[in-house]
């Protein structure tokens, strides 16, 4: 007997779920950051406008999923159109944290061996940690950290916040 699913069913408040951004070529997006990121193909569609994907992470949470938009437009086709999509950089960019040192330094070897790194490996101050900055194919920028301390830091706060309540 199959399950049924509810589709019907959302967050039960407002939450993150994506960000999205302008691709050139989808299938050359979803091969880089299949290869550079841990974020894995979820969905993919087509219609008359253009080609769009989800990448996320298989290993996250089912209640709270956040996933990355990908969407390339046919020409013609873009309702944003005369606007430009620049790529997200040289600061702005999406964040990973990696469990390692070693992890950032594995990533920005094989960036620049590829011909993508755009800053480091280097050590910043605590708030920041140990960093890289990469480039996907269409100049967006991706950070790699170690030790940046953004899940120390929701733990302190909002779990101390959940164990007084």
């Amino acid at each position: 007997m199959a399950s049924q699913v509810n589709h019907s069913i959302g967050p039960k408040r407002a939450t993150w779920t994506h960000i999205a951004l302008c691709v050139k070529d989808i299938d050359a997006s979803i091969a880089w950051y299949q290869r550079f990121t841990h974020l894995r193909l979820l969905s993919r569609g087509e219609d008359k406008d253009g080609k769009n994907a989800w990448l996320g992470d298989a290993d996250a949470s089912v209640e709270s999923p956040f996933v990355l938009v990908i969407g390339q437009f046919f020409e013609g086709h873009d309702p944003f159109a005369p606007a430009a999509h620049p790529p997200m950089g040289p600061f702005a960019h999406i964040g990973i944290e990696a469990p390692t040192k070693a992890e950032v330094d594995d990533i920005a070897a094989k960036a620049k061996a590829e011909g993508c790194l755009a800053l480091g490996p280097v050590q910043m101050h605590k708030q920041i940690g140990y960093v890289c900055f990469i480039k996907d194919p269409d100049g967006n920028t991706i950070e790699y950290s170690y030790d940046q301390g953004v899940y120390e830091k929701a733990r302190d706060v909002w779990g101390a916040e959940k164990e007084t309540v």
